[in-house]
């Protein structure tokens, strides 16, 4: 079994999880959704489920497969002790956006440009 970061370093798994996460689909839902050809839908599929990040149940003559949040759980675990070195920066970022205090509906400032100006050498 292939490691949980091996699996998520496939961006067509990724975006395959991301739209999991959001409601159970069936293959052909996701295939058009994202718009990735079957046999490419049902490979990624069968990673992420022997991997445990998906889990699928039979609904009539389809298969809906849904979001198994367990593996990521480990994943988010693991990102834990790294999560300080960017949570200060958002910090920071928020107070420095409550210190520019610019209304919602206010207009950005224009940057004139001297459409005259010349390179020099």
């Amino acid at each position: 079994m292939q490691s949980a970061f091996a699996v998520l370093a496939e961006p067509n798994r990724r975006a395959i999880l991301s739209l999991l996460a959001s409601s159970e689909c069936s293959v052909g839902e996701i295939e058009r959704r994202l718009g990735m050809p079957q046999p490419t839908v049902s490979k990624h599929l069968r990673v992420l489920r022997e991997a445990g990040f998906v889990e699928s149940a039979v609904d009539a003559q389809r298969r809906l497969y849904r979001l198994n949040p367990g593996p990521l759980e480990g994943v988010d675990a693991w990102l834990a002790q790294f999560r300080r070195f960017w949570s200060v920066h958002m910090d920071a970022l928020e107070r420095h956006l409550d210190r520019m205090g610019s209304p919602p509906d206010a207009k950005p400032a224009r940057v004139k440009v001297n459409s005259n100006r010349r390179g020099k050498r």
